[in-house]
């Protein structure tokens, strides 16, 4: 574990080496590895990972608006297939595979474009539950289907209450359902991963609240706690989920063991940026908060802690790293994203 991250290329391989129950979970696969949205935050780091474990073969689909990405997968050992999952003629041209990452979704952007959002996040994954009926799919759907939770009551579990707030949230939710539906009616062994921000030094809760310090922009608290988890470990948890495909499905919380508050962790930050964080507003009695003890008793916890991803974030923006550009958008109370 470095003390620091000087550059891209080892902040990827920070990300994408694998570690030894990675390793052996990803050896144990027996055929090919599909990943739908390969070409997204998420998709590019699980993609070489699971080629640096050893995956027979894996196979990236996605619209690869960024043609460097597709390029750099390439050049990672994934094959690469350009592919609008939206179109039925390209779906129907995918290849088969015994197993299937599914991480498309539209989320930036949703508000203003509610017929994209639904179409995405609802009606995609039941026409990819159909094209794969015969795989074990893993779909990694939003921590947004929970309903606010009270701070002190430790966060939602997989039993909590479901109350999605705003058109993103509900359309996943949405996406959930149709899939668990096709995964009764056509035996389809099924993992619903419920992610809760995953974060790197490009992007993500710490990366957001890292910039506004840095540039003294007032950090609101009124979504004053959150929950993160690194997206190495989010990625070194979904190598190894394959085993949990069930028929009824399965559902799954992946996110951090901690409840962070945004004004701490922005004063950590703030220490090593050596800048006095500014604030707006307070806290809420409510926030959207996952509990993934579940998770960890069939995996173990996270690798990475908070202190950590501060220190390498904070030494990202003082030494010029650079930034995706698309902000989180945690705070919403709203659902607007």
């Amino acid at each position: 574990m470095p003390d620091v991250i000087t550059s891209e290329e080892a902040l990827i391989d920070q990300m994408t080496t694998p570690s030894r129950p990675v390793v052996q979970a990803v050896s144990a696969l027996d055929g090919d590895v599909l990943i739908l949205g390969a070409g997204g935050k998420m998709g590019p780091t699980l993609a070489e990972l699971l080629v640096r474990a050893g995956a027979r073969r894996v196979i990236g689909i996605s619209r690869f608006s960024d043609a460097k990405v597709r390029t750099s997968l390439e050049e990672a050992g994934v094959e690469t297939i350009q592919a609008d999952l939206l179109s039925e003629q390209d779906l129907g041209r995918l290849p088969d595979a015994p197993y299937v990452l599914l991480l498309a979704g539209f989320k930036f952007g949703a508000t203003g474009n509610s017929p994209m959002t639904w179409a995405m996040n609802t009606w995609l994954p039941g026409r990819i539950m159909q094209r794969y009926a015969e795989s074990r799919v893993v779909y990694v759907s939003s921590g947004n289907v929970y309903a606010y939770s009270p701070v002190m009551a430790g966060g939602s579990d997989e039993e909590a209450e479901i109350g999605p707030v705003g058109e993103y949230a509900q359309s996943r939710l949405g996406g959930e359902r149709i899939a668990e539906h096709l995964s009764v009616e056509q035996g389809t062994p099924l993992l619903i991963v419920r992610l809760f921000y995953a974060t790197e030094l490009r992007y993500g809760i710490m990366h957001d609240l890292g910039r506004k310090i840095h540039e003294d922009v007032p950090i609101d608290l009124a979504m004053g706690h959150v929950n993160q988890i690194w997206q190495g470990d989010a990625n070194s948890y979904l190598a190894r989920m394959f085993p949990f495909c069930s028929s009824p499905a399965t559902i799954l919380n992946l996110t951090g063991p901690d409840i962070l508050s945004v004004r701490s962790v922005s004063e950590m930050l703030g220490r090593r940026l050596e800048r006095k964080p500014q604030f707006t507003g307070h806290e809420s009695e409510t926030a959207l908060l996952g509990d993934a003890r579940r998770l960890f008793d069939k995996l173990g916890k996270p690798e990475i802690p908070v202190e950590r991803i501060a220190d390498w974030v904070a030494h990202w923006l003082r030494t010029g790293g650079r930034s995706l550009d698309k902000p989180t958008g945690y705070e919403s109370r709203s659902g607007r994203f």
